[in-house]
């Protein structure tokens, strides 16, 4: 399939959500023609083009893709059996047809994940790299990821469709970092620090100061895992629409190094004043993800690490305590 490197129009699925929404900013920062498949909520930026409809309607997904020269696929669902089929898997299947049938699209990127390698639920022999295969945790979320995977894969193959794969890690946007790493309140992420503390912890509590968890392996080890912020994951889908080398790859997209929880945890602490609780979480295996083939292929130059993530997020807090 002989197609042109020439990208101006870029079609984005999943617009609305916080990767689509940052993505949206830096395509039209960096001259791109934008059009969002809207189906529910507003993408909330301004000089996006917008069409109303469902990546589950094939005729649909054919008018959106109408003179698309790229195209992102940014929709899915998480861990909900009732829609994950519709707008993952369908939704993933339409928009590979479309492309098909589209004589200007030069380039397919699939937002793929690490939950499709099965990240802290089995061990890791190593840091996760793009040649191992696919291991899926338990859960709808993570054997979508497969599946779309798979399926962009086998379009490159059969029919030469221009894909690539952006399989990014555990993605951070505003204050969702802090959000993780407290133990008071609605927790954003897994563990669920209240399940594993114990009565000695929570009677701790009772003093109305939050705590900043540490977690621990049973053996007092702190666990190890790998996060991205929305920023760079956004920055590597402009690498991939601008180098033809992306195509038929898929690129792990993550932080510049995995983060240790008493590292993060103490940092968070010297920032905010509130003390550390070491909390001992079995059953979760420590992950790495290894980034050097999107920094040797696309020039993918993360700029977030866990101390940068953590800061922006205090900044975003701040921000948003200004506005109100």
């Amino acid at each position: 399939m002989a197609r042109g490197e020439r990208i101006r129009r870029v079609l984005v699925a999943g617009a609305s959500g916080m990767l689509g929404r940052e993505l949206t900013r830096q395509l039209l920062e960096a001259g791109y023609q934008v059009r969002a498949l809207v189906h529910k909520t507003p993408v909330g930026v301004r000089g996006v083009e917008r069409v109303r409809g469902s990546v589950a309607d094939l005729a649909c997904v054919r008018r959106a893709m109408k003179g698309a020269d790229a195209v992102c696929q940014l929709a899915t669902t998480k861990e909900d059996p009732d829609t994950f089929i519709d707008v993952s898997i369908r939704g993933t299947y339409n928009l590979l047809e479309a492309a098909r049938e589209s004589p200007s699209v030069r380039r397919w990127i699939l937002a793929g994940g690490d939950a499709a390698m099965g990240i802290y639920f089995y061990p890791q022999p190593g840091p996760i790299n793009e040649t191992m295969p696919h291991r899926a945790y338990p859960g709808c979320y993570a054997f979508s990821k497969v599946i779309e995977e798979v399926m962009g894969r086998q379009y490159h193959i059969q029919y030469g469709l221009p894909v690539v794969c952006l399989r990014a890690s555990w993605i951070m946007d505003g204050d969702d970092i802090l959000n993780h790493l407290k133990v008071r309140g609605d927790i954003f992420g897994i563990p669920n620090w209240p399940e594993h503390m114990t009565a000695a912890q929570k009677r701790a509590l009772s003093d109305g100061r939050d705590r900043v968890p540490v977690a621990l392996h049973p053996g007092g080890r702190a666990i190890v895992r790998h996060v991205v912020h929305v920023r760079d994951v956004a920055a590597a889908f402009l690498l991939a629409l601008a180098n033809p080398n992306s195509v038929g790859e898929t690129f792990n997209i993550a932080a510049p190094s995995a983060f240790a929880y008493d590292v993060a945890g103490e940092y968070l602490s010297r920032k905010t004043g509130a003390p550390t609780m070491r909390i001992k979480v079995p059953g979760v295996e420590d992950f790495r993800i290894d980034i050097s083939k999107a920094r040797a292929v696309l020039g993918y130059q993360p700029r977030y690490d866990i101390f940068r993530i953590i800061d922006a997020a205090l900044e975003h807090r701040a921000e948003m305590s200004r506005r109100t």
